[in-house]
Parts: structure tokens; C-alpha cells; sequence
């Protein structure tokens, strides 16, 4: 799964770059780093029951060969639609690897505590999407031709991951039907249909999957645009720079979500919320106040908040579902979560070219933290459900 995920986010240190070589907009930005959300969105709506039919190995493979093959392309990209193609591969491998890692750890090693699993799950994909910016940030800041050879350790990993997959062997209970067993899929069962929760579980659904929508939005902004808000907050510049940011994001928020794995659900979760607002209130200061302290205060709390929300939303999904329908909750709910990164993230690029980027920023912190603030009284005001252990 690290390895999978870690090619997702390995181009946020270097859009300034393509700005600069390409002479591109920040709405061009924008839209490279939609084309993957949206492919992995689709990704998750068309292609997550291939784990039910076939089993989450033969999906997980399929995955990392996929993911692969948009590294390469992005590294061999000359202008926008090419990495634009890139990228749209690396967003179909996406769905296909979180969705199949995640049910993988479900059934491998969990041994019966899906609170465990959950934490996990959250954690292995926080620290593989860090992973990315940091690595390919750090290459690009030193060595040549940083646009391509910034690519390079992720393709040697990539290359190494499916080696590993390839020898890899289940036990006899988990392995997926054989090949003469396996009906074929119809057309219908292709077609989009998303899994809902049981009634009785839908606001813990709802709430959960908003985590997700606000965590995976807040980390969009600064994934897609920091490096080119960050010039007025912090002295230090390059890639190296705006990839450890993005990283340490990461990073802290998979230690964070380590350190509150026994954590009952629902009060990770509103204080994941309660962090969430406050971390836009401190950007929101920032944008004017342009303090270096206040931007690490503001990466903090990111990180914090970001790790609480995803881990309480897989947390939730793992126990309000069972195992027939467990690989469609959390394809819904990422896909929920990928929407926080479509939406918000283009009304931001095509914003920042109208009124500028500064003034775009008081728009998106406000709307942030305002929701936030409402979600983590809706989630105060709901019942707890038990820890989740199988």
C-alpha cells in the first residue's frame, strides 16, 4: 500500500516547477491535481466490487502494475495533457490499491480487532502518500532534470512492490475463486452503484465520510497550492522545502493516528473536527500575519486533524459493516473523501486567477472552518457506538 500511494502525491513539491518551465496558471495546477482525484473517483465507483469477484491480491497486483505505468508517463511528460494522462493512470491505480490494501489488512492481520485494522489501514496510507513529496521533493531540489529523475525512486520501489506481490501467497481461505469458478461480469455490474450503511447507521456514516470530505480537502490546498502560498509565510523555498511540508503533514498525521488507535471513535473524531477549524483559523491569520512559527502551528494542527478524521471514519465503517458489504463502504467513503479534493480544490484554482490567491485563501479557511465547526457539534451530539472488534 505504501509503495502503491506513494506516487500520488510525489508531484506537489514540483508544480512550481512545471509553472515555471510550462508558464502555467494556478487553475492549471488545479486541474492536473483534480484529473487524478477524478480517476480515482471513478475508480472507486466502477471498479471496486472487482475485489469481491476475484479477491483483493490479484486487484492489489493489478493495481501497483497500473500505478507504475502513470509514474512513467509522468516522467516522461513534455506538457500539460501528457501529465495530465499521468496522472489520470496513477488516479485509476489509486482506487484499485486503497481499496484492495485496505480489505487485504481487514482479512490478513487483523486477527479478529477491527479497531487495530482500521488504524492500520489509516496509518499505512498517510505514510505512503508522504512518502512521496518528500522523496521526489528532495531529488528534484539537487539532483538534474528534476522533473523526470524525481520519478525515479518511485518507479525502483514500484518495480520491487510488484516483485513481492508476485511471490506472495494467502492462505487457502482467502485466496480468490479459481479461474473457471469466477462468473464474468455483466455490463449492469459495472455501471456505478453506491454501497450504503444499514438506516440505523447513516449518520454515523454521513459524519464519518464528511471527515474524510474536510481531512482529504484541507491536505488537497496544501498538497496542490502551498508552495505557491508558502513564499509569504516561511523564508525557506525550493521543492525540498514545499515536499517536507506536504510530508511531515503525513507523516504526523499516520504518528497521530498510531498514538490514538484505542481512541473511541466518535471522540477522535470531534476533536479531529474542533483541530480541523482551528488549523484554517491559524492559515486564515497567517495569509495576513506571514509568520514562519505560525505556518509550523498551522502544519500541526493540519496534520492532527487530518490524521483523528481518517481515523475515526475507517474506524466507523469497519464496524457499522460486515463483511458482504465492507468493500463497498469504503470505496463510498473514499469516494466521499475524494470528493472534498474535487470540488473545493477547483473552486480554489479558479478563484485564485480571478481575485488572486491571497484573497482566495480567506475564502476557502472561512468555509472550512465553518463547516468543521458544525460537523463536530452533529458528531458531539451523536451516540456512540461500541469499539469495533469484529
Amino acid at each position: 500500500m505504501c509503495v502503491g500511494v506513494m506516487g500520488t502525491a510525489l508531484a506537489s513539491p514540483l508544480y512550481p516547477l512545471y509553472q515555471q518551465a510550462w508558464g502555467l496558471q494556478p487553475s492549471h495546477i488545479t486541474i492536473v491535481f483534480v484529473a487524478y482525484m477524478v480517476a480515482a473517483l471513478a475508480s472507486l465507483l466502477l471498479l471496486a466490487r472487482l475485489n469481491d469477484r476475484y479477491g483483493f491480491l490479484p486487484v492489489l497486483r493489478a493495481g501497483l502494475v497500473i500505478v507504475t505505468l502513470g509514474v512513467l508517463i509522468s516522467a516522461c511528460a513534455w506538457d500539460v495533457p501528457s501529465l495530465i494522462a499521468g496522472r489520470v493512470v496513477i488516479g485509476v491505480a489509486s482506487g484499485l490499491i486503497t481499496t484492495s490494501a485496505s480489505l487485504g489488512l481487514t482479512q490478513v492481520g487483523n486477527k479478529g480487532d477491527m479497531q487495530r485494522a482500521s488504524a492500520t489501514t489509516s496509518l499505512m496510507i498517510a505514510f505512503g502518500f508522504g512518502l512521496g513529496p518528500v522523496v521526489g521533493g528532495v531529488v528534484a531540489q539537487w539532483a538534474p532534470a528534476p522533473l523526470v529523475t524525481a520519478y525515479v525512486p518511485s518507479l525502483l520501489l514500484g518495480a520491487v512492490a510488484i516483485w513481492a506481490l508476485w511471490t506472495m501467497s494467502l492462505p487457502a481461505h482467502l485466496q480468490a475463486p479459481a479461474a473457471h469458478e469466477a462468473v464474468p461480469l455483466r455490463l449492469r455490474e459495472w455501471l456505478p452503484k453506491v454501497t450504503l450503511p444499514e438506516p440505523r447507521f447513516a449518520r454515523h456514516f454521513a459524519i464519518a465520510s464528511m471527515g474524510a470530505f474536510c481531512a482529504f480537502g484541507i491536505f488537497s490546498l496544501y498538497a496542490s497550492l502551498a508552495p505557491s502560498f508558502m513564499d509569504r509565510m516561511v523564508p525557506w523555498h525550493g521543492p525540498a522545502v514545499s515536499g517536507l511540508s506536504v510530508g511531515v503533514i503525513l507523516f504526523l498525521s499516520a504518528a497521530s493516528q498510531h498514538l490514538a488507535r484505542t481512541v473511541h471513535p466518535k471522540t477522535a473524531m470531534v476533536v479531529g473536527f474542533a483541530t480541523l477549524a482551528l488549523s484554517n483559523l491559524l492559515l486564515l491569520i497567517n495569509n495576513f500575519v506571514g509568520s514562519g512559527l505560525l505556518f509550523v502551528l498551522c502544519v500541526l494542527t493540519t496534520a492532527l486533524s487530518h490524521g483523528l478524521c481518517n481515523l475515526a471514519g475507517m474506524m466507523l465503517v469497519n464496524k457499522i459493516s460486515t463483511p458482504a458489504n465492507r468493500s463497498g463502504l469504503i470505496s463510498t467513503y473514499l469516494m466521499i473523501g475524494y470528493c472534498g479534493t474535487i470540488v473545493p480544490i477547483l473552486g480554489v484554482g479558479w478563484l485564485s486567477d480571478h481575485i488572486g490567491l491571497a484573497r482566495t485563501l480567506v475564502v476557502f479557511c472561512t468555509c472550512m472552518a465553518a463547516l468543521a465547526s458544525v460537523l463536530a457539534v452533529l458528531g458531539w451530539r451523536t451516540h456512540k457506538l461500541a469499539n469495533p472488534q469484529g
